[in-house]
């Protein structure tokens, strides 16, 4: 066994806190794009996550998701509530770092889905729904595609940090979320403003603050890796935020400032699979890419009719699908053994165990999302009355006001 290393050792503990810091960044970027009077019920949907999630992942979550493997499907009980684990070791880091590091990961995928549907959903069938979703979802895939023994682990799919197993699962379910729970009153008629996007930039400023810790703290090392993670991730926000900005001037004759905080994050999504497997000048290529995918896909609603309030499939799912593929374009084993080799070097097969990964992983988490939300709705309901939508979540569901007095 390998010696515990005190650099790796901080440089997950930062990370872990980088990572969990992306969640409030979350409540901020979400609760800016919504009406005044949701502001409180959405910034709850990504902080209620961090206190619940955590505790669910403590008990059960992590011995699902990282536990000995059953068929390459699940892990076992072993390790419910964190037992026999203070003193273990995972490579060159205690454990229980590692597990810190996973559980911030699990708190925060959830809480992408609550864009669907947000200004609608009861908090109550809320917190049922991540809890389920945690559980049947998540934890299942994230064995499948990281722990040892996973199926698509063993198929060598390539998800450096979650394009697959974070954005790719929760945009998809956020489709679902959408369909089911239905538009907004007067929506599409009526298309509200954000309320507040200052708000929004900040916290898409944090954003791009913690996806270090997500994507350069998955390399589990403070050495080349974690470096070359941390360029790529910094240069596919980039080029996502230029390329969001080029097309939607060129399309709307006007660049925004919500067009420019939508193309980073889609940057940041698309090369979350790919930071430790490409070079930073396929970072940019990346980030642009997923952009111009994303914008379409954003306009897409409108088109066809569906109510994606913040863009989560729009943009985490359209954009962890893409990142995931274009790894299997420009992935180069050079620049990481454990990785392989793209299109662009030589190997296609590469790009097809991709697309298996994708289709799986997307497709059960479509199934998946859409039992799990009929049988809430069964249980105790999803949507709020059209009185309390009318009046606003945060009075309806909280007693509060965002901006009281």
């Amino acid at each position: 066994m390998n010696k515990i290393d005190t650099g790796d050792t901080a440089w997950l503990l930062v990370s872990s806190a980088l990572v969990l810091l992306m969640t409030p960044a979350l409540a901020l970027f979400y609760g800016g794009m919504v009406r005044r009077k949701n502001v409180l019920s959405t910034i709850m949907h990504s902080m209620a996550a961090i206190p619940i999630l955590s505790i669910k992942w403590a008990i059960i979550g992590y011995t699902l998701a990282f536990g000995p493997t059953h068929g390459g499907l699940i892990g076992g009980f072993d390790y419910m509530g964190l037992k026999g684990l203070a003193y273990a070791q995972h490579d060159t880091v205690p454990m229980l770092a590692f597990v810190a590091f996973q559980m911030m990961f699990a708190i925060i995928t959830p809480a992408l889905i609550s864009g669907a549907f947000a200004e609608r959903m009861k908090f109550s069938a809320y917190v049922v729904f991540i809890l389920l979703w945690s559980t049947l979802v998540y934890d299942p895939v994230a064995h499948w595609v990281w722990a040892e023994g996973g199926w698509l682990a063993k198929m060598h799919a390539l998800d450096f940090a979650g394009g697959t197993v974070v954005h790719l699962t929760a945009g998809m379910s956020a489709l679902v979320c959408a369909l089911v729970l239905g538009k907004r009153l007067k929506y599409p008629q009526e298309r509200p403003l954000p309320h507040n996007l200052t708000m929004t930039l900040t916290g898409a400023g944090i954003l791009w603050f913690g996806w270090f810790g997500f994507n350069a703290g998955s390399a589990l090392t403070s050495g080349t890796l974690a470096v070359l993670a941390f360029m790529t991730t910094h240069l596919g926000a980039a080029g996502g935020a230029v390329g969001w900005l080029v097309i939607e001037w060129a399309h709307r004759q006007k660049p925004t400032a919500l067009g420019v905080a939508s193309g980073l994050v889609a940057g940041l999504v698309a090369i979350t699979p790919a930071a430790g497997y490409v070079a930073p000048w396929a970072a940019i290529i990346i980030g642009a890419v997923a952009s111009g995918v994303c914008y379409l896909a954003v306009l897409a609603k409108y088109k066809y009719g569906y109510d994606d309030t913040l863009d989560a499939f729009g943009v985490h799912g359209v954009g962890g699908l893409t990142g995931a593929l274009l790894t299997g374009v420009f992935a180069q084993k050079t620049l990481n053994d454990a990785g392989g080799n793209g299109v662009l070097f030589g190997d296609p097969h590469q790009l097809l165990v991709q697309v298996i990964a994708c289709g799986a992983s997307g497709v059960y988490a479509i199934v998946m999302t859409f039992v799990i939300l009929k049988l809430t709705d069964k249980l105790i309901g999803l949507r709020v009355t059209e009185q309390d939508e009318r009046e606003g979540l945060d009075t309806t569901q909280h007693g509060e006001e965002g901006y009281a007095g």
